[in-house]
């Protein structure tokens, strides 16, 4: 019998799964975003008030007829064991899927066995971009459900989404000619140290005045006389150089401790390595480019995490001949996606209208309407305040809550929907509630909390699916 106000089709035993059993840790705990307020260390706060969730016997639900894929979860000794291909390689390769049906049978990673669906997809993919003019709306349909490993389809498939790439092949040579020239600019002005600013400035002031340039002023020295304020190390102008200079030094500070913890379970991002080290390097030179860019902005903890899969997939893309060029190509899609997010990290506009806080009242609204059963229970009467667990959600695109994989197959998704990712990334975060609605609707506060700021492996296909379901849905 169905309950008032829940929906028919989410009755079925598909969206539920039972708790896991315990595990131990053999992975890294996952990164979360820090933060001075109180706004933006919610997860630590309320993480101290939070026991060990009692565990709830539910029954075991029908697996759906999907691809059942990895991620790196806590596991015994006996567990099967799945290798990640290539840089995804980790120091932990020992991984078990739980899923949501809490089976480990046949589990792989995106690199591993693909579906009779996914060579199919790869194939019409890889016909859509040989040709002359791309039809980006059946690229948008088949990447939506998801981009099968093949030699860069991802890399080129999601400039395309963002835009970075025209949809006439034709003119790519054109528009890369253009944008990375223009980033390699970027960062010969804006990673300048201030004395050579300064010297530079001089040095074509004296070239100006008298054409030769050999005195020992045109050489690029200032006499004492001629320091202006502005360029004074002591001076607190708004326009001194030297002020932005130390204020800059902060920013780029807090980047480079986010970087090094960017992903330290894979090899690509972290380690001794020099590979490991150049692609840190890229990360963190990115990062800066973009804070001194975007004053309004400027880098917000968690960005990071955001920018380490487009560099990962255009990084790896094998049609790129020269992989420097992965950089520039990063940096512009990485402004072009957080264009649709750039509210969420502006903390002037948390309580407004285009805010995070806004974001996450949104979300409760959803789950009411597609469940109104379980946005009671949660909300009325454990009190789970979405913030405890949304922010993370949102703020990272899910980039926390999956293993590194899964979180690709996701942003296919995410990238794909011609109305902006924002929409598509609530629907996904309103699944993942109800994927989990039996264990919350059996949970007390502390039970619930944990279990949403620790989210279970799922399957990520099912996961798309029932996210598709609310947008059907919606729409009727």
């Amino acid at each position: 019998m169905a309950k008032n106000h829940v929906p028919d089709w989410l009755n079925n035993s598909l969206w539920s799964s039972r708790s896991p059993p315990p595990q131990q840790s053999l992975t890294p705990a996952k990164t979360s975003i820090d933060s001075e307020d109180m706004n933006r260390s919610t997860n630590s706060v309320v993480k101290s008030s939070v026991s060990t969730e009692s565990s709830v016997n539910m029954p075991v639900p029908v697996p759906p007829p999907a691809v059942i894929r990895a991620e790196p979860r806590p596991v015994p000794p006996p567990s099967p064991k799945v290798e990640i291909i290539g840089p995804l390689n980790s120091s932990s390769s020992n991984c078990r899927s739980d899923g949501e049906n809490g089976s480990s049978d046949s589990s792989t990673t995106t690199s591993g066995i693909s579906s009779t669906e996914d060579i199919s997809r790869q194939a019409q993919l890889s016909q859509e971009l040989s040709r002359k003019i791309i039809n980006l709306g059946e690229v948008r349909r088949l990447a939506s459900q998801g981009i099968p490993d093949g030699p860069g389809i991802r890399a080129i498939v999601w400039k395309l989404l963002l835009g970075y790439l025209p949809t006439e092949k034709a003119l790519w040579p054109t528009e890369l000619a253009k944008k990375r020239p223009e980033y390699k600019q970027f960062k010969e002005e804006l990673l300048m140290n201030p004395s050579e600013i300064a010297r530079r400035l001089e040095k074509s002031a004296s070239l100006e005045n008298d054409g030769t340039g050999t005195d020992i002023e045109g050489k690029g020295v200032l006499s004492r006389s001629k320091v202006t304020q502005e360029e004074h190390p002591l001076s607190l102008g708004k326009s001194s150089i030297w002020n932005q200079f130390f204020q800059d030094t902060e920013i780029i500070e807090q980047i480079d401790r986010d970087v090094k913890r960017t992903h330290p379970d894979l090899h690509f991002f972290s380690g001794d390595t020099p590979s490991a080290k150049s692609n840190q390097d890229a990360l963190r030179i990115i990062l800066i480019i973009f804070a001194k860019l975007n004053p309004g902005i400027r880098y917000v903890q968690g960005m990071n995490e955001i920018l380490a899969p487009l560099f990962y997939v255009f990084r790896n893309d094998p049609n790129e001949e020269d992989p420097a060029m992965a950089e520039a190509d990063t940096f512009f899609c990485f402004v072009e996606l957080l264009s649709g997010f750039r509210d969420n990290f502006c903390q002037q506009l948390d309580n407004s209208v285009v805010g995070i806080r806004s974001t996450i009242t949104r979300l409760s609204q959803l789950l009411k309407e597609h469940d109104e059963e379980l946005w009671r229970h949660l909300e009325v009467t454990t009190n789970v305040n979405p913030q405890f667990y949304a922010f993370r959600w949102i703020t990272l695109l899910l980039t926390q809550e999956f293993n590194f994989p899964d979180s690709l197959l996701i942003w296919d998704t995410l990238l794909s929907d011609p109305e902006g990712p924002q929409e598509t990334l609530l629907r996904i975060c309103c699944a993942m509630l109800i994927i989990v609605r039996r264990r919350l609707l059996a949970g007390d506060f502390t039970s619930n909390l944990k279990l949403l700021q620790n989210y279970p492996s799922s399957n990520i296909s099912h996961l798309l699916y029932v996210a598709n379901k609310l947008r059907v849905k919606s729409a009727g």
